[in-house]
């Protein structure tokens, strides 16, 4: 159930040009609150090479925006993130609506944050997500604490069959495997084709309203 080596990425290069891209991406981080989201999100956008500290929960929900070059496309990717308490819920709709990847996170130290994959998070995809398409992949934080594990590996790909999801284990504190795990969402994507047009339609809707923005009045000419 794992993808293959990274070599299918191709060249990969921040984009510093934000104005301008080819595609738009939303991705979602789910789970319990705890299991490392917050830092798996961190780890990716940050360019440091030390290792996470732990970070404190996440209220209510965030976001950050990532821009990169795959394979010659400009790629925008806005990444959410949420507290994954309950008492959150009424932002369930709009967080789920329109994403093209999610990512569900447990820590494989704690039996619940994975049995909670199955009986909380993995319903709330099939209720609320908007694409049919997106692809998920499941991921087993905090394998740099390997002594305390709770889940196996061998649970985690079955689960991940069991929900047609990718799967990895990763650490957002040592960033093993991190990189790796966004970029088997994003090869994913650009490899479906109605992942594609949503994600091409995102950025014509926001070049026209750039364009409606610089209408100039009067039929005088807009500044270049």
């Amino acid at each position: 159930m794992m993808m293959g080596s990274s070599s299918a990425w191709g060249k990969v290069t921040n984009n510093n040009n934000n104005n301008s891209y080819d595609y738009s991406f939303k991705i979602l981080l789910i789970g319990d609150s705890g299991v490392g989201k917050s830092s798996l999100l961190l780890s990716f956008i940050s360019n440091m090479n030390h290792p996470l500290q732990d970070l404190s929960p996440t209220i209510g929900v965030d976001f950050k925006i990532k821009h990169l070059t795959v394979g010659g496309k400009r790629l925008k990717l806005t990444i959410w993130d949420t507290a994954g308490q309950e008492r959150f819920g009424t932002l369930t709709n709009s967080y789920y609506r329109g994403a093209h990847g999610i990512i569900l996170v447990y820590d494989v130290t704690r039996r619940e944050t994975f049995t909670n994959l199955s009986e909380i998070w993995a319903k709330e995809v099939e209720l609320y997500s908007t694409n049919p398409e997106c692809i998920k992949i499941l991921v087993g934080n905090k394998v740099d604490r390997d002594s305390e594990r709770a889940v196996t590996i061998e649970e985690g790909m079955a689960l991940a069959r069991e929900h047609k999801c990718l799967f990895l284990e990763c650490s957002a504190k040592t960033r093993e495997n991190v990189l790796r795990c966004f970029k088997e969402v994003i090869i994913k994507i650009l490899e479906t084709p109605s992942l594609l047009e949503k994600g091409s339609i995102a950025v014509k809707k926001q070049i026209l309203k750039e364009k409606q923005l610089c209408q100039p009045p009067n039929n005088s000419r807009c500044c270049s």
